[in-house]
């Protein structure tokens, strides 16, 4: 692909096939490119702690039915009155279907597949069973992802207040801001892509969806960025948008095949707009990023809240 040209169908599917990391980790593959933060990574990630703010990229639990939360979480509070002496107590109830476009969270590397197969090019059918994956699972992470995180800002790039569908983030971009911005990007960087989200929805009707039918049509990233996201040995992909969704591929989410054919982890609906505000506090775009995800044996995914620190 020529560099500022929209690939074509075959070209997108080259980028994941033929660049795949299938195999690249042996015995401890489950954990796909998590294995690029090292210790060294993490010690390097811990002196970029200088003024002590601390930013979540986390978005409040989803309870409130919307266009884009259409399987809202439940959240039920109940006192325990039968405790000794005069003692109380409050408990909680928390029930949660994660996968959407309303809840902060991390994707395993088995959430998804084609017919290529899962990450890994391990066989779906044995490796997801009714009580979880057998691998790719998201305890592959239960010792937490601590490492660099960069903040990319489309928007303050393009000085426009947020992407819209028509006009979607492309990798060239990527590489545009990064060099602008001074930085390099490293292997087993988490690399945290803000498109605007915020702003969107404010001038849409409160949605980033874009049609009260979910999926709809949203804006995001195109399949242009998916060599940016391979060459950079990127270990954590965190956005706000996600994919651009339809796209002209015919290809579902097609930056999502990031996860299965090179092992990335993806944040999805990060909340980016106040880790923009603290960059341009800070003047940085780098900071350490720490990622703890639930321990659910054989999970997709887990809710997360990623804290960003200064």
């Amino acid at each position: 692909m020529k560099k500022n040209t929209i690939p074509t169908r075959d070209e997108v599917l080259c980028y994941l096939r033929d660049r795949s990391n299938w195999g690249r980790w042996g015995d401890n593959g489950g954990a796909g490119a998590i294995n690029l933060i090292t210790a060294e990574k993490r010690m390097f990630a811990t002196k970029l702690v200088r003024s002590g703010k601390s930013v979540s990229l986390s978005r409040p639990f989803p309870v409130i039915p919307s266009a884009e939360n259409v399987k809202p979480a439940q959240h039920i509070t109940y006192k325990v009155d039968e405790l000794e002496g005069d003692w109380k107590s409050a408990h909680d109830y928390y029930g949660i279907s994660y996968h959407g476009p309303a809840s902060t969270h991390i994707d395993a590397l088995c959430h998804m597949w084609n017919s290529d197969g899962m990450w890994d090019g391990r066989d779906p059918s044995d490796e997801i069973t009714s009580s979880g994956a057998k691998y790719g699972s998201v305890d592959a992470w239960k010792d937490g992802i601590t490492t660099r995180g960069i903040l990319l800002n489309v928007p303050k790039y393009r000085k426009k207040p947020y992407v819209v569908y028509d006009e979607p983030v492309h990798g060239w971009e990527l590489e545009a801001i990064v060099a602008e911005s001074g930085l390099s990007i490293e292997p087993g960087d988490a690399v945290f892509v803000y498109s605007g989200r915020e702003a969107f929805a404010k001038d849409n009707g409160g949605t980033w969806a874009g049609k009260p039918d979910w999926p709809g049509q949203w804006a995001g990233l195109h399949a242009s960025c998916l060599p940016f996201l391979r060459e950079n040995d990127v270990a954590v992909l965190g956005w706000d948008m996600m994919d651009q969704y339809p796209n002209e591929y015919d290809i579902s989410f097609s930056v999502h095949g990031a996860l299965f054919y090179y092992g990335i982890a993806l944040i999805d609906n990060a909340l980016l707009e106040p880790l923009a505000i603290a960059c341009e506090e800070e003047n940085r775009y780098e900071f350490m990023v720490m990622i703890n995800p639930l321990f659910v044996i054989g999970g997709t995914g887990s809710p997360v809240n990623p804290i960003a620190l200064f």
